[in-house]
């Protein structure tokens, strides 16, 4: 028998399970021994995605919670929002741990869950159970839990980005705006005229602004940093490339303080933590650099003139965003090293 954890991936025929599923090959402590789509079932993961070919072999499995705690000890759920709020009850239930990726479990309020996304809010209780699993910020809270919710793809750079520098009082939080964009598949694999190729090519465009559902999100943790509300201006821009998140935000600065000083605030405050890099002033990251990897990179710069701080944190969405940082905090929960699995260099160029 296997001393190996057995997790299952519901939703793997998504982008986000995919990733799940290329990352497992190289764990050492994971066996994955259920692949689960509601709509595929019993059929073979490869014919959606050839890639997989000879990768997994057993066909897809229906999503049944009884069988699930059957073949697994762990539970990852990739899924559209509004489809873990309904299976993840019974997955916890069966006795199984879950890390769920899909976002309906990250507000900690069901008023504001349903006003952002439109769905019924989750039971109280297990919004209160879930653990907020931002590892380098909550990294101690995950250890030991069986309740994960993974952040947001969008939030994940950018409060990586914003979290030293609000927390030691050297911005102003209440004067933050976020310009953000990501590559494509952030919108996963359906079909839609807006990402449709003559659409979107050679095209750059903002949508949902004002109304995107990672804004409580992020004005929830950076409420709970500051210990009183914060209201950000956050817009969101589709470009067209496959993978990348690029956060770019600007706050006002409370004192003076120098690139250098940033990069001495930030690094000590990510340190011993693997997966964010800092970099020298006057140097910024681009989302080629994190391409296919955990990482996310940071860059600073201050304008005397104006007394404003720029930050650029940049991610690769489906994995920092995602897929990489549920297997993080699988690590974390699990007890083992942070980064098992998980040290991979960034795809380059």
């Amino acid at each position: 028998m296997s001393n190996k954890l057995k997790v299952a991936i519901v939703g793997s025929t998504g982008y986000g399970g995919v990733e799940l599923i290329r990352f497992f090959q190289n764990h050492p402590q994971v066996e994955i021994t259920s692949v689960i789509s509601s709509s595929s079932s019993g059929e073979s993961i490869a014919d959606g995605f050839p890639h997989l070919t000879d990768v997994i072999h057993r066909p897809l499995d229906g999503v049944v919670p009884a069988e699930i705690a059957e073949r697994a000890d762990l539970v990852f759920t990739a899924t559209p929002s509004g489809v873990s709020a309904k299976l993840v009850p019974s997955l916890l239930e069966a006795g199984l741990k879950v890390i769920d990726l899909s976002g309906d479990f990250r507000l900690k309020d069901g008023a504001v869950y349903e006003e952002w996304y439109k769905h019924p809010a989750p039971p109280s209780e297990l919004l209160e159970q879930a653990v907020y699993g931002m590892a380098e910020v909550y990294g101690d809270k995950v250890k030991g839990k069986n309740f994960i919710s993974n952040p947001g793809c969008y939030p994940t750079a950018t409060l990586l980005g914003l979290i030293p520098a609000v927390e030691a009082g050297w911005i102003d939080p209440s004067t933050i705006i976020i310009d953000a964009k990501s590559g494509v598949s952030g919108a996963g694999r359906g079909t839609h005229l807006s990402y449709h190729y003559a659409e979107m090519n050679e095209n750059f465009k903002a949508y949902k602004l004002n109304k995107h559902q990672h804004i409580p999100e992020i004005e929830q943790v950076l409420g709970n940093i500051t210990g009183s509300p914060v209201t950000v201006t956050f817009t969101t821009h589709l470009v067209p490339m496959t993978r990348g998140i690029m956060s770019t935000m600007y706050a006002s600065l409370v004192g003076e303080h120098s690139d250098r000083d940033l990069v001495d605030l930030y690094r000590k405050y990510y340190e011993n933590r693997p997966f964010v890099r800092v970099r020298e002033p006057g140097i910024w990251p681009s989302t080629k650099e994190v391409q296919g990897s955990n990482y996310c990179d940071i860059g600073f710069a201050v304008d005397s003139r104006t007394g404003r701080l720029t930050i650029i944190s940049v991610i690769d969405n489906l994995v920092k965003g995602a897929s990489g940082q549920a297997i993080q905090n699988m690590n974390l929960m699990m007890g083992w090293e942070e980064n098992l699995g998980l040290n991979m260099t960034p795809v380059y160029p």
